[in-house]
C-alpha cells in the first residue's frame, strides 16, 4: 500500500493532481487508513501511470476515461480505442501544423 505522497513522488503526479483525479472518477479513491490517510494499491499506482502517460501525450480526461473504461473486448474495444488514438494523432498533427506557421511568421531572433 502506498500512501499518496509516496504514489506523487513514484510516479511524478503532484498530490492535488491525484486528488482531482479521484474528484472527477480517474482514479479510484484510495483506501483510508485508521488514520484516514488515503492509501493506494498497486492497481492505483498503476492507473495513476496509465493516466500520467495519457496526459503527457495530450489525451483530455474524457478520452482517458473512455480508454479505461473499456473492458478488454477484442474487436469492439480495439476499435474505440483506435479511434480516440486516432483522433489524438490528428489533433497533435494539426497542433504541429499550426506551430510552424506561426514559427514561419516569426521574425529572426
Amino acid at each position: 500500500m502506498y500512501s499518496i505522497g509516496a504514489l506523487s513522488k513514484a510516479t511524478g503526479v503532484k498530490v492535488p493532481t491525484i486528488r482531482y483525479y479521484e474528484e472527477v472518477g480517474l482514479l479510484p479513491p484510495g483506501e483510508r487508513n485508521a488514520g484516514n490517510q488515503r492509501r493506494y494499491t498497486s492497481a492505483g499506482m498503476e492507473a495513476l501511470g496509465f493516466i500520467k502517460h495519457a496526459r503527457d501525450l495530450g489525451f483530455a480526461v474524457e478520452d482517458i476515461r473512455a480508454l479505461m473504461d473499456l473492458n478488454g473486448e477484442l474487436g469492439k474495444d480495439c476499435a474505440e480505442a483506435d479511434r480516440i488514438a486516432q483522433e489524438q494523432l490528428l489533433n497533435v498533427r494539426d497542433r504541429i501544423a499550426r506551430l510552424e506557421l506561426l514559427a514561419a511568421h516569426q521574425p529572426s531572433l
